[in-house]
């Protein structure tokens, strides 16, 4: 009897191994928030290579990089050996794709939609290819919960305040602003945090001068480039003075907040960066107690 058992549980282990084994081992992961949830799952060590979005945590801009998601090269990526090429249906060029296919990279598209159902499929899938089902709901269980716990603090804060009317602006210079409008992570963000966002377009478009000043947003948050804190809105506003007479100009509630937050979908950092907003957005309300990472 004690043999069997013996046997039975030198079968178990050889199984396991064996799916682990089968699961892919060397990853290139294009779009930040997915790598950030490869490194939160405990896959950090499996990453042979990232995009240029991909900045948190800090360890990974000792990776090889492979460029833009948005314009990868095939050869950059192949001499990693990758066995699988992380993305979203915004990574490419397509022709690329095909030719990494071709050269047996499995290429795993998941969802940039700034919804929770995308990020559950995205975790979901995320915890099959490296093994960590069980690590990944429990990730989403907690995610769910700081989402509870942001939506009742702006309840009760839209109680005592209006809702302020803001503007987000992305830029990878201070120059050359561009609006986030409708269907994007940024207005998600504003909607979540409690404000109303005043992009009626769709997507990322730029905005003249003159709109902008018409829009009078009562906050306006920055995604710049390398240029962080009080030097981001300085540039910003040596660069874009008619921004100075907004009333977010005026009252100097300008937010800087990190570009790379905005790919990939909802990342690991978003509630933080909630709570940063919402904070921004009602300062005479009790602030709530996480803060967003720098």
């Amino acid at each position: 009897m004690r043999m069997k058992t013996l046997l039975a549980c030198a079968s178990v282990l050889v199984s396991q191994m064996a799916v682990a084994d089968a699961l892919p081992q060397r990853w290139v992961s294009a779009g930040g928030a997915f790598s950030e949830w490869v490194v939160a799952l405990g896959g950090e060590s499996k990453l042979v290579g990232v995009d240029s979005t991909s900045q948190y945590p800090q360890s990974l801009r000792s990776l090889p990089g492979v460029g833009y998601q948005r314009a990868l090269a095939a050869e950059g990526i192949l001499t990693l050996k990758p066995d699988i090429l992380v993305g979203s249906n915004e990574m490419g060029p397509p022709p690329v794709l095909e030719q990494l296919k071709a050269a047996g990279v499995r290429i795993e598209l998941l969802s940039a939609k700034a919804d929770v159902p995308a990020l559950q499929h995205n975790l979901t899938e995320l915890g099959h290819l490296l093994g960590k089902e069980t690590e990944a709901q429990a990730l989403m269980d907690g995610y769910l919960q700081r989402l509870q716990t942001q939506a009742n603090w702006v309840k009760v804060a839209q109680q005592q305040h209006a809702a302020p009317r803001v503007l987000m602006l992305l830029s990878h210079s201070g120059g050359n602003l561009q609006v986030a409008g409708k269907d994007t992570l940024a207005a998600w963000m504003i909607q979540q945090a409690g404000g109303h966002a005043l992009g009626e377009h769709s997507g990322y478009k730029p905005v003249s001068s003159e709109a902008m000043l018409s829009l009078d947003p009562q906050v306006i948050i920055f995604a710049g480039g390398k240029l962080e804190g009080e030097a981001a809105r300085k540039a910003l506003l040596e660069q874009n003075p008619v921004l100075a007479q907004t009333r977010a100009g005026r009252d100097g509630r300008i937010v800087v907040i990190d570009p790379t937050l905005l790919v990939g979908g909802l990342g690991p950092r978003v509630p933080d960066a909630l709570t940063r907003l919402a904070s921004a957005f009602y300062p005479d309300v009790k602030p709530q107690t996480a803060e967003i990472n720098p």
